[in-house]
C-alpha cells in the first residue's frame, strides 16, 4: 500500500479465509518465528436464550471515526451490551468476514427489544473473523543473537536472562499481512479496524497487538541495545507515514484511536536513533514531519495560562480529546461508568458527553487511569466520574514538548538557523511555565497545575521526575546536595520501606492501574535517567541516613508526599505472622534496609555517592521484579534457573507456561505483576523488555542475582524452592505471601 493512500485506506479487511496458526519454530531472527493467533471464544455473562438488557440512548455519531461497525453506533453498543467477550477490545479487533454492507444488513434484521444473547453470539461468529488476523509475524533484519551489550552484564544468570529477553523481540515483531488486505472502505469485501502500516514494527504484546505510540519509545531503548537499527528505522517510518496521512501520530494502530495521540516522544526517538547510529539520512524526511507533529500539538492541545503566582502568561499543553461517545476498544467499560446501575445519581446528556471526553483524554495521557487526574479520588466509577484531565497542565506532557523543541533544534544544527531559533525560543517559554506553574520550591517537587482550582495539585506522582529527565533542573535543586537529594528522597524511602520499585502514586484505594501499588517500567527508566542528569558536583556525598528514632520517610521534604508516614500504604510481612503489615512508622518501617544498600539493591560500593547508590538500587530492584515475576510464572534457564515445581506454579496459574514479562509490577512484591484498571494485566511486554535491556547495558556490572521470595508462605529463613543461581530468600525481610495472581480478574 502506497503512503499516499494510507489515509483513504485506514479501514481494511481480510480475505474470507481464516489463516492457519503458525506452528513451526526457528532460530531467533533467522526466519519467521512461531506466531499463534489466539481467537477468543464467546463467553456471554447471561444464558444464550436471555433477552439483552435495555439500552441507553445511542451517543452522537463521531465524525473522526470511519465506518458504522467499529465506531460508536447501534451495532457496537449492542454487541457490548451482550458482553460477548470479557474484553471489549476483542470485538473491535475482529475483521469482518463479509462486506460492511452485508454485516450491517444482517444486524438490521434484529429486533433490539427482543434480540437474545445467542443471536448476537451467532451474528459475531458468522460475520467476523479472529482478532489480530490482519497481522503476521515478521523476521527481524540483521538480528544479532549476541549483541555487544551482553558483555556488560557480569552475573551469569542475569546475563542469560538478558539474552532471553533480547530473543523475545523475535516474538513481538509484526508486519501488516498485505496479502490478506481487501479493497478500501466502504466498497471492500470486508472491513477491519486496523491501520495498515508499510514497515515492520514491534508490538507491546497481549491485547495490544498493534503498534503503539509512546510504548515504542521504550521499545526503541531496548532495540538500540539489541542493535536492531533497521527495526527502529522501520518503526520511525511508520510514524512518519501516519503524520503524513493524519497530521499526527495516533494512540495506536487502529481506526478507533484516530481522535487522540499519546505523549509525543517521536522526536526523542528520532534523536536517539540518529545519535546512536549516525544515520542522518532519515532527517530529510523526519525534520519536516517533526514540525508537523509539533504544530498539531500546538494547534490542538495548547492553551494560554496565566500564573496565579507571578501573573505571567504561558502557552502550555494539556490533554484534551474531542469525543462524546464511549471509546470503541473500551465501549462497555465507559458505558457502565456513565450508566452504572449501582449509582443513584444519573448524568445529564451534557455531563455524559463531557465524561466520555474526559475518559478519552485520560487515555491520551498514557496514564489511564490515575487519581492524579480525579477531582475526588475514589474506588471505581465514582472516582472516574470526577475525571478532570482536560483542566490539568500536566508535568509530563510539557516536559516532553520542551525537550522535543531542544532536540529538534539540535538536529537542525546549522542547516536552518531560523527554525533553530524559533524552537529554542518556544522551549524557553515552556521551561519558564513549568518552573512557575508546576514547581514547588518548598516541597522540592513538581505537581500538575489544576485550571479548575487555579493552583498546583498536592498529589505526589512519579511524574515529578519528568522535568529533570528532560533537562529542566530547578535552581533550588542545583543549590545544594541536600536539596538535590530531597528531590529524590521519596525514591530512597521506597527502596527502604517497600519490596518493589517506585509506585506511580502512594494512593492505593482507587483500584486504578496508574496508582499504588503499581510500578511501571517507563517510570523506573525516567527516575534512573533523571538521577543521571544531575551535575556530578551535587552527588559526591554519601546517602543521608535518618537518626536512630526515624525512618527514611523523615528525609523526605515536609509536605512533599501529601501523606503522613502512618497514612502511606503498608508493606505486608509474611502471611504467617500475627501482624500482616510492617511497622508503619519509625526505624522499623525500613524493613529492607541493609548496610550500605537495600534488599535486592545490589552490593554497596566504597565511596559511592548518593546518586549512584539510588541508581544501583533501583536498577537492581527493577531487574529483580522482572526476573522474579517471570520465574514465578514458569520461566527457566537451562543450567542456571530450573523451573519451579508444578505445586508452586499452580499458585500463579502458570502450569505449562514459560514465564511472563508483565507490563507493570507490584511495589509490594518483586515476584508479582501489577493489577487493577479496566483490563487484565498483560504479558509480552515491549516496554518492560526495552527497559530491562537498557538496565542490563547501563548497569550490568552492578547487577546482582536477586533474592526471589518463595511463593508459599513460610517462616523458614530460606526457600526450599529457591532456584539454582538465585540467592535464598530471607523470611525476615522479604515478602513471602502466597501470591494468587489476579490475571484472571478484570477490575472495572
Amino acid at each position: 500500500m502506497m503512503v499516499s493512500s494510507l489515509k483513504a485506506a485506514v479501514i481494511v479487511g481480510l480475505v474470507h479465509t481464516i489463516l492457519a496458526a503458525t506452528t513451526t519454530t526457528t532460530a531467533p531472527g533467522t526466519a519467521l518465528p512461531t506466531l499463534t493467533i489466539s481467537t477468543a471464544v464467546a463467553s456471554p455473562s447471561a444464558s444464550l436464550g436471555a433477552i439483552l438488557p435495555s439500552q441507553a440512548p445511542l451517543p452522537p455519531t463521531q465524525g473522526w471515526c470511519i465506518g458504522q461497525i467499529f465506531c460508536a453506533g447501534s451495532l457496537l453498543q449492542t454487541v457490548n451490551i451482550a458482553q460477548v467477550y470479557s474484553d471489549p477490545k476483542t470485538f473491535v479487533d475482529k475483521p469482518t468476514s463479509k462486506s460492511s454492507q452485508q454485516v450491517l444488513a444482517d444486524f438490521s434484521n434484529f429486533n433490539l427489544s427482543t434480540v437474545t444473547e445467542g443471536q448476537i453470539v451467532n451474528f459475531v461468529d458468522n460475520d467476523f473473523l479472529g482478532e489480530g488476523l490482519e497481522l503476521e509475524a515478521a523476521a527481524l533484519t540483521n538480528f544479532n543473537p549476541t549483541p555487544a551489550f551482553l558483555n556488560n552484564v557480569t552475573d551469569p544468570l542475569l546475563k542469560a536472562f538478558a539474552q532471553t529477553v533480547h530473543d523475545y523481540w523475535t516474538q513481538l515483531a509484526r508486519n501488516t499481512n498485505q496479502s490478506a488486505l481487501c479493497d478500501e472502505y466502504p466498497g471492500g469485501a470486508c472491513e477491519s479496524s486496523l491501520i495498515p502500516l508499510n514497515h515492520t514494527f514491534v508490538i507491546p504484546g497481549g491485547r495490544f497487538r498493534e503498534q503503539y505510540y509512546w510504548d515504542s519509545y521504550w521499545i526503541i531503548q531496548g532495540l538500540l541495545q539489541s542493535e536492531l537499527y533497521e527495526t527502529i528505522n522501520a518503526t520511525l517510518q511508520n510514524f512518519m507515514d501516519e503524520i503524513e496521512g493524519f497530521g499526527f501520530i495516533p494512540n495506536g494502530g487502529r481506526i478507533y484511536y484516530l481522535n487522540r495521540s499519546q505523549p509525543p516522544l517521536f522526536i526523542h526517538m528520532v534523536y536517539d536513533y540518529v545519535n546512536v547510529t549516525g544515520d542522518t539520512s532519515i532527517l530529510q524526511r523526519a525534520l519536516p514531519l517533526a514540525e508537523a507533529e509539533l504544530a498539531w500539538w500546538e494547534n490542538n492541545r495548547t492553551i494560554e495560562v496565566k500564573s496565579p503566582y507571578t501573573n505571567q502568561t504561558y502557552m502550555m499543553a494539556h490533554y484534551a480529546v474531542n469525543n462524546t461517545a464511549p471509546r470503541p476498544e473500551s465501549y462497555l467499560t465507559d458505558y457502565l461508568t456513565v450508566y452504572d446501575p449501582t449509582l443513584s445519581t444519573p448524568l445529564t446528556a451534557n455531563q455524559t458527553a463531557e465524561l466520555y471526553s474526559e475518559l478519552a483524554s485520560g487515555a491520551e495521557t498514557g496514564w489511564d487511569y490515575s487519581s492524579r487526574f480525579e477531582a475526588i479520588p475514589q474506588l471505581g466509577n465514582p472516582g472516574l466520574r470526577s475525571l478532570n484531565v482536560k483542566n490539568h497542565i500536566p508535568i509530563c506532557l510539557n516536559s516532553i514538548l520542551y525537550k522535543a523543541r531542544l532536540l529538534l533544534a539540535e538536529l537542525y544544527g546549522t542547516s536552518n538557523p531560523t527554525a533553530t531559533s524559533t524552537h529554542l525560543q518556544v522551549a524557553a517559554g515552556i521551561r519558564a511555565g513549568i518552573l512557575d506553574l508546576l514547581w514547588d520550591p518548598a516541597k522540592l517537587a513538581f505537581y500538575d497545575f489544576n485550571l479548575t482550582s487555579n493552583a498546583r495539585n498536592d498529589i505526589f506522582t512519579a511524574a515529578t521526575f519528568y522535568p529533570v529527565w528532560n533537562g529542566i533542573i530547578p535552581d533550588e535543586v542545583l543549590a545544594s546536595q541536600s536539596n538535590a537529594f530531597g528531590y529524590f528522597a521519596a525514591v530512597n524511602m521506597v527502596v527502604n520501606k517497600y519490596n518493589g520499585t517506585v509506585p506511580v502514586t502512594f494512593v492505593d484505594w482507587t483500584g486504578l492501574q496508574w496508582d499504588a501499588p503499581n510500578c511501571w517500567p517507563p517510570l523506573q527508566y525516567i527516575i534512573m535517567q533523571a538521577l543521571r542528569a544531575l551535575p556530578s558536583n551535587l552527588t559526591t556525598n554519601g546517602l543521608p541516613t535518618p537518626n536512630s528514632s526515624q525512618s527514611t520517610y523523615d528525609l523526605v521534604p515536609a509536605g512533599q508526599l501529601g501523606f503522613t508516614e502512618a497514612q502511606l500504604p503498608g508493606q505486608p510481612f509474611l502471611v504467617a505472622q500475627a501482624n500482616p503489615n510492617a511497622t508503619a512508622t519509625g526505624p522499623a518501617a525500613d524493613i529492607n534496609k541493609l548496610s550500605g544498600t537495600v534488599v535486592n539493591g545490589g552490593n554497596a560500593t566504597a565511596g559511592e555517592g548518593w546518586r549512584d547508590t539510588l541508581q544501583r538500587e533501583i536498577a537492581n530492584r527493577y531487574y529483580a521484579s522482572v526476573l522474579c515475576s517471570w520465574h514465578s510464572t514458569g520461566g527457566s534457564i537451562p543450567g542456571l534457573l530450573p523451573q519451579l515445581p508444578t505445586s508452586e506454579l499452580n499458585l500463579t496459574n502458570s502450569v505449562g507456561n514459560t514465564g511472563n514479562m508483565f507490563e507493570k509490577f507490584n511495589n509490594l512484591n518483586v515476584d508479582s505483576s501489577g493489577y487493577g484498571g479496566e483490563y487484565t494485566v498483560q504479558a509480552g511486554f515491549g516496554w518492560t523488555n526495552g527497559v530491562l535491556l537498557w538496565v542490563a547495558s547501563t548497569y550490568g556490572e552492578q547487577l546482582v542475582a536477586p533474592q526471589c521470595p518463595p511463593l508459599v508462605a513460610t517462616t523458614a529463613t530460606s526457600s526450599t524452592s529457591a532456584a539454582v543461581g538465585l540467592q535464598a530468600s530471607s523470611g525476615a525481610v522479604i515478602t513471602a505471601a502466597v501470591m494468587a495472581f489476579v490475571t484472571s480478574v478484570i477490575f472495572l
